[in-house]
């Protein structure tokens, strides 16, 4: 079921109304799911089902991406800023200290949550924020060309290149190992998802100065890196688990930066795993 909740936030110029998009399925523990920059809620559709059988899922399109709104002019798309809004999104819902999962943006934003206590457990998948300024510079550049890109194919050449296996290639191997998996129509949809945000210029800007730094001593987390991860090195996760040294850092073999399409059982499993 697809819904939009509206919830206000506090920012330098005072309490701003934010809405945002999710949707819900299953029953059980809360398990939030947290996409990254440029794509949308349906990055998670290859696992959903799975953790819904066991697990109350909230799919969520973080502000300014997806079906959901920008936040209001003025209000940053900072870390701190973006983890408010998240927090009372919860709070809206019901939800208290839900387990919180996250991809790459979404993993970033998933530990802060467990930093602020906001979260029983934190799962992040290839999370920003432990690259070197190298490495970030490296990353925004290239999701920069991706937008590009989606910006001047015109949706008859995206739907064109989803069809065949090397237009899906094309069109997503940055992100996904394997490519070829991914449905042409979900190929189209997350290009005009990448085309269409409102959020990505703005959260590239807050950005620069991303870096996680604090340990989350009193929540259990894990890190997951892709092995094949061409956007965030996975070199990135031994520096996670430097910053935080009770966490469990987990391989994932053959997968890119986005493994939710590449192994949705292995996923899957280690959010299972991790919510227990």
């Amino acid at each position: 079921m697809t819904a939009t909740v509206s919830f206000r936030i506090d920012t330098p110029a005072g309490s701003r109304e934010v809405s945002a998009v999710h949707q819900r399925h299953g029953s059980g523990e809360p398990v939030v799911l947290l996409h990254g920059i440029g794509h949308h809620l349906q990055a998670w559709e290859p696992v959903t089902g799975i953790l819904a059988a066991e697990r109350d899922v909230i799919a969520v399109d973080l502000p300014g991406f997806g079906a959901s709104p920008a936040l209001p002019d003025g209000v940053p798309y900072d870390l701190p800023t973006v983890a408010q809004a998240l927090g009372r999104l919860c709070e809206t819902l019901g939800l208290h200290r839900p387990h919180v999962v996250g991809n790459s943006l979404g993993g970033l934003l998933a530990l802060e949550l467990g930093r602020q206590g906001l979260a029983r457990t934190v799962t992040a998948l290839s999370p920003a924020g432990f690259w070197t300024e190298g490495e970030r510079r490296f990353a925004f550049g290239t999701l920069r060309a991706m937008r590009q890109a989606a910006l001047a194919m015109p949706l008859p050449v995206v739907q064109r290149a989803a069809r065949t296996a090397v237009g899906r290639a094309a069109l997503t191997s940055t992100i996904y190992a394997r490519p070829t998996r991914r449905p042409a129509a979900a190929v189209v949809a997350e290009t005009l998802a990448l085309r269409d945000c409102t959020g990505f210029e703005p959260t590239l800007t807050a950005g620069r100065d991303a870096l996680f730094v604090h340990d989350v001593p009193d929540v259990p987390v894990t890190v997951a890196w892709g092995s094949r991860d061409r956007l965030l090195l996975r070199r990135q996760g031994v520096r996670a688990k430097r910053v935080i040294p009770g966490a469990r850092l987990i391989r994932l073999p053959g997968c890119g930066h986005v493994p939710m399409n590449d192994d949705p059982a292995l996923v899957a499993r280690v959010i299972l795993d991790a919510t227990r």
